[in-house]
Parts: structure tokens; sequence; C-alpha cells
């Protein structure tokens, strides 16, 4: 059954002096991850979020094979947003900047780009198992934030475990999701159709649907075409 952590560092792991927070999740699914990224980024440049950071290391692992890219990691969390900064000093990649302080829910959720703090028009959001772990205005505040920022060519990257057509693709995700309602029933795995409608309503479509190792899935949003 899939894992999860509502915060990193609570969970019996590892935490380094400096504040680094290590994730199981990480080291199994980093490299299929990177692999889909890869292919729209690699020959790509200018500012990708990742929204969702939690320990730091997915963005670090990114960052490192797309020196053209500037990665802006982010959270709400003050343990994850310390163990973001601490892979930054650690890893000394100059392609990454501090973390900002992210709520999606607030579709407004970066404000950093109208101050001239933060990144520019984005290439790309990337977030990875966040929505399954998080109430509904969440999920709409990201898509929206998302269709708010991205540039016309960008990409808005969702990792994690979906149902499709209302059914669950494996049993081991029908049964997560029932432990993730009994804990919160705002939470939940949620539904790609559901997703998707949020998205049309806010000029993002359903671009591509990507099956990756655990029964998740990569759901990749494009702007409509005007």
């Amino acid at each position: 059954m899939a894992e999860y952590v509502v915060e990193f560092g609570r969970d019996g792991r590892r935490v380094e002096d400096d504040g680094r927070l290590d994730a199981a999740a990480f080291h199994r699914n980093h490299e299929a991850i990177g692999r889909v990224l890869a292919t729209f980024l690699q020959q790509a440049c200018g500012d990708v979020v990742e929204v969702g950071s939690g320990t730091g290391q997915h963005v670090i692992h990114f960052a490192g094979q797309t020196p053209d890219i500037t990665w802006w990691p982010s959270d709400l969390n003050d343990a994850h947003l310390k163990s973001i900064a601490a892979w930054r000093t650690h890893a000394q990649l100059t392609n990454v900047m501090p973390p900002l302080r992210i709520d999606l829910s607030d579709p407004a959720w970066c404000p950093e780009m109208k101050n001239g703090n933060g990144p520019g028009a984005l290439l790309a959001v990337f977030c990875a198992n966040v929505v399954h772990i998080a109430p509904w205005p969440v999920v709409e505040g990201l898509i929206a934030g998302a269709a708010k920022y991205l540039r016309p060519d960008g990409r808005l990257f969702i990792y994690g475990p979906f149902k499709r057509g209302g059914k669950h693709t494996a049993m081991s995700n029908a049964v997560f999701d029932t432990s993730l309602r009994d804990g919160n029933p705002e939470w939940g795995v949620r539904d790609v159709e559901e997703l998707e409608r949020v998205a049309q309503d806010v000029g993002l479509t359903l671009a591509e649907v990507i099956e990756m190792p655990a029964n998740n899935l990569i759901l990749v949003f494009a702007r409509l075409p005007e």
C-alpha cells in the first residue's frame, strides 16, 4: 500500500543536524518522475516552481539534471521549509532558489511574481503527492494558480495516485483511499476527470496521462488553444 506523511520528520526517519529530512518515497520515485520531466525540460530554459516540495529532495535532484532551469521549491510547513533550505545549502546548486512559502488554497499562491522577488512566467509547475492529502480547495487553488502563472507554452505536472472514471486503478489505491478518508474526510484519492473539469474552467486542458510505477500517474496540463 502507498505511504503518506503529513509532516516529514515525524515518521521515524533520520533528521540531520542541519534540518535535512529524508522521504522514503523520494528514493522510490525520483528516477521515474525525472525521466518524464526530462522529456519536457531538458531542451528548455526558464523558471519552474515545485509546489509542496516536502523534504526538498526532489527539487535538488531535478535541478542537478537540468542546469538551464531555475527551480523554485515551496511549501507551507515550517519543518519542510527548513529542510528544503538545508538541502539547498548542502547541494550548492546555483539554479535552486530559496524556498517560497506557498498556500495552495489561495489561487494567487505566488505573490512574489508580482513584486519582483520571485520567478517570471513559469515554464512549469510540478506537484507530487499533494492533492490526495489536502482538502479540495487546495486542488482548485493549485490548478487555478498554475493557469495564472504559466507562460503560454507552460505545463502543469501533477504526480500521485488517481481514480479514472470514478474507479480505482488498483486495489492498493482503494485501500489507501479508505485510510485517507478515515483519517480526514476532506482527503482522498482524486478522480482524473474531477481535475480535468477544474482545469477546463480556468483555461487548461489535460494534455497527457502518463502511467507510473506503483499505480501512480502523472497528469500533464497545458493551456487550451486560443
